[in-house]
């Protein structure tokens, strides 16, 4: 028998991703930002042909297994895709091609009953991106490096693990599942950290992974109230926040929502984390809906960036559903 699945990444470029006189060229029309990838993956041929991820990582393999339950056999099959990256002057563009580098597919792992499998995929823009750099030749012309690390275990029984593992701080990273289901994404984006760091051995290719900040995927009803808070007649107040520095803390008075635009947040009370939540989370509505007092402490588990708008702009009944939901993470979560 037979037994197949896959996992499979897209890195894309979010407004604000970029940060600084780096903005420049986006800003000005040259380059560009990408629409979020959708909900569900779809063809990888068809999003590449409409420009939609700068690259993606798709681990796909096999397991060949006896009536008996022995493995006979493994190998992985998939790989890495990379786009292009437009450059516009005016009325002219221009496009540049994106260099792929080769698939790391490491030795596959074998144990009672399972079979895991860990691939690399990644490259860079073919457009230059000179820059200072932090270490020999302190000057860099080619643009760094992205990628991602994703490993995937499949089971004898049928069952299938997928996480990922390690990747670039930059761009965007999102999961989808062998189905097609967008099921995590990365929590951090640090564009200068990997600006002037991801270039030769520091790199996958070299003798360096970055671990990646997972998190899980928001609701439709998050995304919903996003949409609203950014969007709507107030004007969301953007803030950066410390890896450690509290957002609100129990017990204060306060009544804004807070929407995590990068980054992890935590969420402490009486003094015990109870859950963390990544880019695209809504938190802070209790508050607004039982009394204009905070229930809980926001803490920065890594440095983020969120928007605030005060929670009564926001639609009341679908604070109270999102806060039906966090009751419950919350009480599975501690």
């Amino acid at each position: 028998m037979k037994i197949q699945s896959s996992v499979t990444s897209l890195s894309w470029i979010p407004s604000e991703a970029i940060q600084g006189t780096t903005r420049l060229p986006f800003e000005v029309g040259m380059a560009h930002y990408d629409p979020p990838p959708p909900d569900e993956l779809g063809s990888l041929d068809e999003l590449r042909a409409a420009d939609r991820f700068r690259f993606a990582n798709r681990l796909a393999a096999w397991i060949d297994v006896r009536s008996s339950g022995e493995i006979a056999g493994a190998g992985y099959s998939g790989g890495g895709q990379i786009g292009s990256t437009t450059v516009r002057l005016g009325p002219v563009s221009h496009v540049f091609q994106a260099v792929s580098l080769p698939d790391i597919q490491r030795e596959v792992e074998y144990g009672d009953g399972w079979v895991k499998f860990t691939q690399t995929a990644g490259g860079r823009t073919g457009m230059p991106a000179p820059r200072s750099v932090r270490r020999a030749p302190f000057i860099q012309w080619q643009a760094p490096l992205a990628w991602t690390t994703l490993s995937l275990t499949l089971h004898t029984d049928g069952t299938t693990q997928y996480e990922m593992t390690g990747a670039s701080r930059f761009p965007r990273h999102w999961v989808y599942d062998h189905e097609g289901h967008l099921v995590n994404k990365s929590g951090l984006i640090d564009f200068n950290d990997w600006y002037r760091k991801s270039f030769g051995k520091h790199t996958p290719w070299g003798d360096q992974e970055s671990e990646a900040f997972v998190t899980v995927v928001e609701s439709a009803l998050e995304r919903s109230l996003s949409r609203q808070l950014m969007t709507g007649a107030a004007k969301p107040k953007i803030m950066k926040i410390d890896k450690g520095t509290s957002l609100v803390r129990q017990g204060e008075k306060g009544s804004d929502v807070y929407l995590i635009l990068d980054g992890v947040l935590r969420i402490d009370v009486d003094g015990e984390r109870v859950a963390e939540y990544g880019p695209g989370a809504l938190l802070g509505e209790r508050a607004h809906l039982e009394g204009g007092t905070r229930t809980s402490s926001i803490v920065a588990v890594t440095k983020s960036r969120v928007a605030s708008v005060p929670a009564e702009s926001l639609d009341r009944t679908s604070l109270e559903q999102l806060s039906t939901g966090h009751r419950r993470e919350d009480t599975s979560a501690g």
